[in-house]
């Protein structure tokens, strides 16, 4: 009789909710308020923030850009009179050029703050190619290697792609798209009146009878051009100004009028006081047109226009630009770090109303929340539990011992809910169940290669004891030296092809069939392993005291040291000995050291090799790279010796230590250690408590 199985009722309460149902209570209101609030206002609230950042610091570049373009040129303009009659080392030329290189400074570190934008990337390469330039122009200004206004003319290599940077500002202003030309043509427009005053001063000053055919004609030419220039850039200031721009235009080139007017009066009254005929100077525009002509300096010095009064008047020109530019710059700063905080403040408020409503939601979602705690937790708990401590154990029980004798019983997760949760734990129980089952059919598969590997080895070997004890037989009949010495190196390649056999053997978990049964000294034991050796002759044995070896460790000591001995002759130069010394503790115990010279290991590959050697790890493909070391550990792990790598004190090469614990030698009762094998003792105890190296890489604090 057959019974249908009864299926389980789902019950309405919370708990037995779908999971999806249970998201979407959950996160219903989190989800709606972020797409709604966070995706649309906080995001375009924290763009508008960051673009207003980048505008604040292009702001800020231009700031210090353009205050580097105008001290450039000012520097130029001063160093005029001073150069062209020869006074190179003038303290006024070089206060200028410190300002300008103080500004260079100022620009670099207003550069490195700045968004890096093709744009701006672009013009900041230009600067640094005017850069390179200014240390040529200020050696050779106003010399036979700059004639003419060609000195005037080269500082543009400079000042232009500065001034030029004016063009990326307006982030944020009203007339944006002009806001950048408006700047840039005052920025021009200083920056010809700046070369009307230098060329000008240059005109009044210089020598005229050296100048070579033409050259006064070219600087009357340049002169007039720039003059020409300065109207133009005003012209082009006119068409993208607003009217207040405008308007701080004409009031600052009416203040430098005024004061201009003002220096006029006063250096009246001082030439009246001290009695020298004083001319007025003309007007600026009259100035400029006098010395297009082409009069002599003698002239127009008649007509109150000398180097001083012409500089005068053009710099109160030049500074009206300035104070415009800088006006202009400042506003433009000011509105971006407005705009800043404003984005700032607003990114704030919908970040606070987020998370209001995100916290409204949490609170709505608790209650559901609260009744798959339980289940959750127990599930994570159980997870844990089967992950981190009873699968590992089930793991490391079938690799250890015969699979077939393991219990690989799961024990279920004890969920007993219909919900997603129950459906889970019932998934991850299904999940541990497969991996135990897969764990064992690994385990048994190891088992029968391990079955494999010895049966290989085992017909290899008898196979190799037939090779040795034939080439034993032709050794013993053969006079010849040379053939003798050829059997002899085949007699020893043969043996260490038997060592790698005896290699499978530990490899598959197989004790050697053959044991030695009786004891065997320490040097006897040493030289048998030397002898499986490719490069035996090149190990030097010193120090051996006379101690008997166990003999069911014979063999397997043998093979040990026969691999270490291997490692460090491969591993260092051929034409350098290894030292193998030993040493007797009063205890029994022997430690001998290995010491080879080669390039030594990394400190990381020293702690992983070293924690193979205590903890051998399961045979696998990687273990072919070090299959003589995972041998030494097995070895060692048979007889309870100790072995561990770790750089020579010299501080080139390895030194490989052995611990051979006194239940693998022999000692006479009555035998005592020496003094000189105490001080040794006191010795090795000392350094391995100072610095033993344990399987991690750190230092152990107990000796060795």
């Amino acid at each position: 009789m057959s019974h249908t199985p009864t299926p389980v009722r789902r019950g309405f309460g919370a708990r037995n909710l779908r999971v999806a149902q249970k998201l979407q209570a959950i996160l219903l209101i989190p989800v709606l308020v972020a797409l709604v609030l966070g995706g649309v206002r906080v995001n375009r609230t924290v763009d508008t923030w960051q673009s207003a950042k980048d505008a604040v610091r292009v702001a800020e570049l231009v700031q210090a850009a353009n205050k580097y373009a105008s001290d450039a040129i000012d520097e130029r303009d001063v160093s005029v009179i001073p150069l062209v009659k020869g006074d190179r080392g003038s303290s006024t030329v070089a206060k200028a050029r410190h300002l300008t290189d103080a500004d260079a400074k100022e620009f670099n570190a207003a550069v490195a703050r700045i968004p890096r934008t093709d744009g701006l990337q672009r013009r900041i390469e230009l600067v640094r190619a005017g850069e390179r330039q200014l240390p040529s122009v200020r050696a050779g200004a106003f010399t036979s290697r700059l004639s003419g206004v060609r000195t005037e003319e080269s500082y543009h290599a400079v000042q232009h792609p500065l001034m030029e940077i004016s063009n990326e500002l307006g982030f944020g202003i009203a007339s944006q798209a002009t806001y950048g030309r408006t700047l840039y043509a005052v920025s021009l427009t200083q920056a010809a009146e700046s070369l009307i005053r230098a060329i000008g001063t240059h005109l009044l000053v210089e020598d005229r009878s050296k100048l070579a055919k033409g050259e006064l004609q070219s600087q009357i030419a340049s002169f007039s051009s720039y003059v020409y220039l300065e109207q133009v850039a005003l012209q082009e200031y006119a068409g993208f100004a607003g009217t207040a721009e405008t308007a701080r235009l004409r009031e600052a080139l009416a203040d430098a009028e005024k004061k201009g007017q003002e220096q006029s009066a006063e250096a009246r009254t001082q030439a009246e006081a001290a009695g020298k005929n004083f001319v007025p100077p003309p007007s600026l525009a009259r100035m400029t047109g006098a010395i297009a002509t082409g009069a002599t300096a003698t002239r127009l010095a008649e007509q109150g226009i000398t180097p001083e009064t012409f500089f005068a008047a053009s710099t109160l020109g030049f500074d009206a630009y300035r104070s415009v530019e800088v006006y202009l710059t400042e506003t433009a700063l000011a509105q971006a770090h407005t705009i800043a905080d404003d984005a700032r403040n607003s990114a704030i408020v919908n970040a606070v109303l987020v998370l209001a409503a995100v916290l409204a939601a949490f609170l709505l979602a608790t209650w559901v929340a609260r009744t798959m705690s339980t289940s959750m937790r127990l599930l994570s708990t159980s997870a844990h539990e089967i992950a981190g401590q009873r699968l590992p154990a089930t793991l490391t029980q079938l690799t250890r011992t015969v699979p077939g004798r393991v219990d690989a019983t799961v024990e279920p997760i004890p969920i007993t809910t219909t919900d997603e949760i129950g459906e889970v734990a019932r998934a991850f129980d299904h999940v541990h169940r497969e991996a135990v089952r897969l764990a064992a059919e690994q385990a048994l598969l190891r088992a029968n290669i391990n079955t494999i590997l010895s049966n290989l080895a085992r017909r290899n070997q008898s196979l190799i004891e037939g090779q040795l004890s034939m080439i034993t037989q032709l050794e013993d009949r053969e006079a010849d030296p040379d053939q003798l010495e050829n059997l002899f190196q085949l007699d020893h390649l043969a043996t260490r092809v038997r060592r790698n056999g005896e290699n499978l053997l530990v490899l598959s978990g197989e004790a050697p069939v053959q044991q030695w049964d009786q004891p065997t000294p320490l040097v006897d034991v040493l030289r048998a392993a030397v002898s499986e050796v490719e490069q035996y002759e090149r190990i030097q044995l010193s120090g051996v005291p006379e101690i008997q070896i166990d003999g069911r460790a014979v063999n397997d000591l043998v093979h040990l040291l026969a691999e270490l001995l291997e490692n460090a002759t491969t591993f260092s130069s051929p034409h350098a000995p290894v030292d193998v010394t030993a040493a007797r503790l009063p205890d029994g115990r022997i430690m001998l050291e290995i010491h080879d010279q080669g390039i030594g290991l990394p400190p990381e590959e020293v702690a992983e090799v070293n924690r193979d050697l205590v903890e051998p790890p399961t045979v696998d493909a990687a273990i072919s790279q070090r299959m003589g070391l995972f041998v030494v550990g097995r070895l060692a792990d048979r007889h309870s010796i100790r072995v561990q790598l770790r750089p020579s004190a010299e501080g080139r090469g390895t030194t490989a230590l052995v611990m051979l614990p006194d239940t693998v030698t022999h000692r006479a009762a009555t035998e005592e250690p020496d003094s000189d094998t105490m001080a040794l003792v006191a010795f090795v105890d000392a350094r391995f408590t100072d610095g033993t190296a344990r399987a991690d890489g750190t230092w152990d604090d107990e000796p060795f």
